[in-house]
């Protein structure tokens, strides 16, 4: 597939060459001691007294060698591993919003453990998405049980890839316990590990944040999957030009991803941005601007030349409901990433600058990301495809209808949707004249009153509950107005 650019392979060396200088002549401010242990005994130079790490060129060019080409995200049942770049673009949900709309009544409120099972649920059910990054956070949540409060729910409801953040290493524990868990023993869970972690290493400007630190050393020791990704926000924590914030944020990717390297080469990564602007009318943090996706073009273009898995919080909007707002702000900045070349997407289900989750949002993403997986596939070229038999035996005037090819062709050739509606307005209006936001819900509503067994074995909910007798339930029931639907009358 060839790649659209908005910047030519000389600027894209310049963006490099610019990166190095920053991290060379101003640096990171790090206060976790082991990273500024670590960055010392690998050739960087610490101020001990202002804590600021400087990079010679030469450190980073030599642990950028060890970055690897790929990052495989793997599943409980392994036919749902994916592999950046050779199964891009992988579609990943949005996280941590900590509100949501009510499925049932459409209002803004806080998001509980309950609401993760049925989301889990659905986006285990959901063709589009492959990888589930818990889209909120949990109001019931104890800080001693905050993750996996929110994971249970999660492994009793997708059997994806799941990509959760620690917020520390007793935390991280625990994750690691409840995974082995469910895996049978540590070893099992080592072996294939079905949980990836995230966080965001770096704060900008150029400021290694103290836990996320730890938990990028913790986790590479461990050899344990994670990324971190990297937020610049143009007129706000970094310069007000997209070039300049491109820049800083690439330099703060090489800075956590050069540490990586140093505490094990060979650990893979993604590139993983979320580069926006700040529209400076009002200060407003705004994802959805199409400024956000030029940006991921540009981010795009440096993991190529870096050789490195790429993607992030694309197709993000600022809209606070599901409007058409919602929809050309995802669409455009999705597509552009797309055809730069993105393998990643952060992008199903979030309103309102990833602060609330819509089952209505995360049920068109998915369409998005289905119409996003045929566009990567092309056009397919073969000398069959330019089906030339079929045009001369039609020949001018004819129909094609009716010749075989047709029939075999017409599931394959086209994504066929369901949310958007492709019929005549007459039969649209005898269905009942619905709009994308109605047929969302009703797609969202017949995968949750649907029976959801749990996806984990008795013998395996008996052991984590042992271990963890304060969890919550974690099983997926609908919403307690459906349930009374359901019942006999």
């Amino acid at each position: 597939m060839q790649f659209a650019q908005l910047l030519t392979e000389e600027q894209v060396q310049r963006v490099h060459d610019a990166s190095l200088e920053i991290l060379e002549d101003v640096g990171l401010l790090v206060r976790n001691e082991k990273a500024k242990t670590i960055f010392q005994k690998h050739g960087c130079n610490l101020d001990a007294e202002t804590e600021i790490v400087k990079f010679p060129r030469a450190v980073v060019e030599e642990y950028r060698k060890s970055f690897p080409p790929k990052f495989t995200f793997c599943a409980r049942d392994p036919q749902y591993d994916k592999t950046l770049p050779d199964d891009s673009p992988v579609i990943v949900t949005g996280s941590s919003a900590p509100n949501m709309l009510d499925p049932v009544t459409g209002k803004e409120r806080r998001a509980f453990s309950d609401d993760i099972a049925r989301i889990a649920r659905v986006i285990n059910e959901l063709p589009g998405y492959d990888v589930f990054s818990i889209s909120t956070l949990a109001e019931d949540a104890p800080l001693d049980r905050f993750t996996i409060t929110r994971l249970y729910p999660t492994i009793k409801n997708c059997v994806k890839p799941i990509r959760c953040s620690a917020l520390n290493p007793a935390d991280a524990e625990q994750i690691l316990q409840l995974g082995a868990l469910v895996a049978g023993s540590a070893a099992a869970s080592r072996a294939h590990p079905f949980i990836t972690h995230h966080y965001c290493p770096v704060v900008s400007p150029l400021t290694f944040d103290f836990d996320s630190t730890e938990m990028l050393i913790y986790f590479t020791e461990q050899g344990l999957p994670s990324f971190g990704t990297v937020v610049p926000n143009g007129g706000m924590s970094s310069p007000l030009t997209l070039l300049g914030t491109l820049t800083q944020g690439n330099a703060e990717f090489l800075a956590w991803s050069v540490l990586m390297q140093m505490v094990r080469p060979g650990t893979p990564l993604i590139y993983s941005y979320l580069p926006t602007i700040a529209d400076m009318r009002r200060g407003s943090y705004a994802p959805g601007a199409i400024e956000c996706g030029m940006l991921s073009m540009g981010a795009t273009q440096l993991a190529h030349f870096y050789n490195v898995p790429n993607g992030g919080y694309i197709g993000l909007t600022n809209a606070k409901i599901n409007d058409a707002q919602s929809g050309y702000e995802s669409g455009m900045s999705n597509v552009a990433a797309l055809l730069a070349g993105a393998d990643m997407f952060n992008m199903g289900g979030l309103l309102d600058a990833l602060m609330c989750f819509d089952f209505a949002k995360a049920a068109i993403d998915d369409e998005i990301a289905l119409m996003m997986k045929r566009l990567q596939r092309g056009f397919e070229f073969s000398d069959e495809n330019f089906a030339l038999d079929d045009i001369k035996e039609t020949g001018p005037g004819g129909m094609f209808i009716d010749r075989p090819r047709t029939y075999e062709l017409m599931k394959s050739t086209m994504f066929l949707s369901e949310i958007a509606d492709r019929d005549a307005r007459n039969r649209w209006e005898k269905l009942g004249a619905s709009d994308a936001q109605a047929r969302a819900m009703k797609r969202v509503r017949e995968i949750l009153i649907a029976d959801h067994p749990s996806l984990i074995s008795p013998d395996v909910d008996a052991r984590v509950r042992a271990a963890f007798p304060d969890l919550p339930a974690g099983d997926c029931v609908p919403p307690k107005e459906w349930a009374k639907e359901l019942q006999p009358a």
